[in-house]
């Protein structure tokens, strides 16, 4: 599948929209604590990147590299869930309002998304 001009505008149009309501949330209620939540998926890809690259694609058998693999994809699990849950606690101890805490879920998870399918777009193809 080849990415074209209007893939990379359609991402980029979704991840602007994704950190403009990061950033609102965090501006409109004088709070930037929901700022965290871009750190946790931006860093999210970065297991899955670090340990597909640690992982032996020369091996025969595949069983050898699944360990490393599994490892990188809980990683990466455990924070997209550390981003959906990060402003609900927040909310839920009150250092954050319930509205920033919808629009700081919503613009992260449009974040990681369009950074997922910008991977996959953009991804080579490897031939044997």
């Amino acid at each position: 599948m080849a990415a074209g001009l209007k893939t990379i505008i359609a991402l980029s149009f979704v991840l602007a929209i994704g950190f403009l309501l990061v950033i609102l949330s965090s501006a409109l209620k004088h709070n930037y604590l929901p700022l965290l939540v871009v750190a946790t998926y931006v860093i999210a890809p970065l297991p899955n990147w670090i340990c597909g690259r640690c992982a032996n694609p020369d091996d025969f058998m595949e069983s050898a590299g699944n360990a490393v693999i599994d490892f990188g994809r809980f990683c990466t699990g455990f924070l997209v869930v550390m981003g959906i849950a990060l402003p609900a606690l927040l909310a839920h101890s009150g250092l954050i309002e319930i509205q920033a805490m919808i629009m700081s879920i919503i613009g992260g998870l449009l974040i990681y998304g369009t950074i997922i399918s910008f991977t996959m777009f953009f991804q080579e193809e490897q031939d044997f």
